[in-house]
């Protein structure tokens, strides 16, 4: 079923405020538009049925694990929402399924795993590890698994210190509430060493900096250093102020984020605002890089549709971005060049920024993915993303895009006239993009 959110969305690309025809102006310097090119998936894993047979699962947001002795056998780890996490190989087949931890009583919401992130080498008191942090929102915490690959009953193990604390919540009354960890990108800093998971809250604006800490038994938990609070409503060229439209109570959330670890800058996907580009620590003034299309669009919220209908368009909004904007990653060129890319999800494409803070990270272009096949079918409504340009074996010798897609297809009947929401993910060959780029 879709959300509230993705049905508001809906409606405001009906109403024409996001364009019909999805092109894009070419690289800073020339003086024509072009069509996006469109690049095709590889393989995709099987795919997720968000209802009681399929155990709820909802795929979110992927993460990809470089095997050092053995690049060919490295591995994607994905969330899937009440589903928990499910671990890939590079064929897209299933290594291993982790359910989320159970709920305190059948009455208190269950686990639900919304983005995960990768961080190499982290200092455990059983040594270094490499290790997947998820944002459980289901319980409003962090959970840390180790990633091996010689374990025999699959890759991940979790070792989340049990004292870990809600990362926004006083008690299970507002972690039930589900204003909870929601996004979230993993930085090291490179000056002292240490590790840090940065988590957005579910509808509000807020970002926590927390500290990744070994605790006893080779465990890891966290402490909160300090929050920052993006803007909710936003003055206009006007003179007007505007606030995107939702649900009453609701603030325009963030959910896509990466760090650039060269630079130490987060890049936060605000979904109905843009991105926001600010420094890794959360010190320091916050800066738009770009507007979603739909930015200053006014709108009144139906509580009988749940959906918000929109009125005119005053132009103020940006030419790329088709809120929400959603999953954030960073392409990392050798030579330090390389690019920031977005998931444009109304629209079904990708924006490509050049990741130069200095350059003011001018937008370089995008693509789409298509359909390969009738049954290995084109990315809609993506969610999440990750990018890891380096020799993957050789299925993948230049590196390996991976993608949610959020209507996946052929559909499949639920046996009551309707079809199941089937979501999946998509792999990429990333030298295959890079060619018809040009990145």
């Amino acid at each position: 079923m879709r959300t509230p959110r993705t049905a508001r969305r809906a409606a405001l690309i009906a109403s024409g405020t996001a364009l019909t025809t999805f092109l894009a102006a070419s690289p800073a310097g020339a003086g024509t538009s072009s069509a996006l090119p469109t690049v095709t998936a590889k393989s995709e894993s099987a795919a997720l049925y968000d209802d009681e047979a399929g155990g709820n699962s909802d795929a979110d947001d992927p993460a990809i694990w470089r095997n050092p002795a053995d690049p060919g056998r490295s591995l994607v780890v994905a969330t899937a929402k009440e589903g928990g996490l499910r671990v890939y190989d590079l064929d897209a087949r299933l290594v291993q399924s982790v359910s989320p931890p159970k709920p305190p009583t059948e009455d208190d919401a269950p686990g639900r795993y919304n983005n995960v992130d990768l961080v190499t080498g982290l200092r455990t008191s059983a040594g270094r590890a490499d290790v997947a942090v998820v944002s459980d929102r289901g319980n409003d915490r962090l959970r840390i698994y180790r990633v091996d690959p010689s374990r025999r009953n699959g890759p991940l193990t979790d070792i989340t210190d049990p004292a870990a604390a809600p990362v926004f919540s006083a008690d299970q009354a507002e972690i039930n509430d589900q204003r909870t960890a929601y996004g979230l990108a993993t930085w090291t800093d490179k000056a002292t060493g240490r590790t840090y998971a940065l988590v957005s809250q579910r509808e509000r604006t807020r970002l926590a900096l927390l500290e990744l800490l070994p605790a006893a038994g080779g465990k890891v938990g966290y402490r909160k250093i300090r929050t920052l609070d993006l803007p909710s409503s936003f003055r206009l060229p006007d003179g007007s102020t505007w606030s995107p439209c939702g649900e009453p109570g609701e603030l325009p959330q963030v959910e896509g984020m990466v760090v650039d670890p060269a630079t130490g800058t987060l890049y936060a996907g605000q979904e109905d605002i843009g991105i926001w580009r600010l420094r890794a620590d959360l010190t320091g003034k916050p800066v738009l890089v770009d507007r979603t299309k739909e930015y200053g669009v006014p709108g009144t919220y139906d509580e009988e549709t749940e959906e918000c209908a929109p009125g005119a368009d005053p132009g103020y909004g940006g030419k790329r971005l088709s809120a929400d904007v959603e999953g954030l990653t960073i392409y990392q060129e050798q030579d330090g060049d390389g690019y920031l890319l977005a998931s444009s999800q109304g629209d079904n494409t990708f924006a490509l920024y050049d990741r130069e803070v200095s350059e003011g990270n001018e937008y370089e272009g995008g693509f789409r993915i298509g359909a390969a096949s009738p049954t290995l079918d084109s990315v809609e409504e993506c969610d999440g993303a990750a990018v890891l340009n380096a020799p993957l074996g050789r299925r993948y010798p230049r590196g390996l895009l991976v993608v949610q897609d959020g209507h996946e297809t052929p559909e499949v009947p639920d046996g009551e006239g309707g079809t199941r929401t089937g979501t999946g993910f998509k792999f990429v060959d990333l030298g295959e993009l890079v060619d018809a780029t040009d990145m």
